[in-house]
């Protein structure tokens, strides 16, 4: 009489099958999760690129501050042609809130182009990039 189980020989070989559909499959999905963390990157800095050239077209070709903290709340908060925002401020704001790096996970400036471990480098002239690491610096 024969039984209908499986014997160790072909759970042996389905196991090795399913290790190297695993060993091909998983690094697939780390490249995949650092492309979005790329494109998302790339998405933010047109964002704000664009926001900053607004800002500027706006108040008359000056940028706004180079300071973290006038510069955040410039970009975020309605804002006068001299770019204050006391009294009745009429425009903007620019942007919700200050987006993430997608690679540091906050909103930090760094204060030169080489402080890396900041999420953002802006120099109130033009420049702005990201800081996660030396390869996407100036991107």
């Amino acid at each position: 009489m024969r039984s209908k189980a499986f014997t160790l020989v072909e759970l042996l070989i389905v196991v090795i099958i399913l290790g190297i559909l695993a060993a091909v499959v998983i690094p697939q999905f780390s490249d995949a999760s650092n492309e979005a963390r790329d494109s998302s990157l790339t998405t933010n800095l047109a964002t704000l690129r664009g926001q900053i050239e607004l800002y500027r077209l706006q108040h008359n070709g000056t940028y706004p501050s180079a300071t973290a903290a006038t510069f955040i709340s410039q970009m975020t908060t309605k804002t006068n042609p001299d770019g204050t925002t006391t009294g009745t401020p009429t425009l903007g704001p620019y942007l919700q809130r200050m987006p993430n790096n997608p690679f540091t996970n906050d909103a930090t400036f760094g204060a030169n182009a080489t402080d890396y471990g900041k999420a953002w480098f802006w120099d109130g002239a033009g420049v702005f990039h990201s800081l996660d690491s030396a390869a996407n610096a100036g991107l």
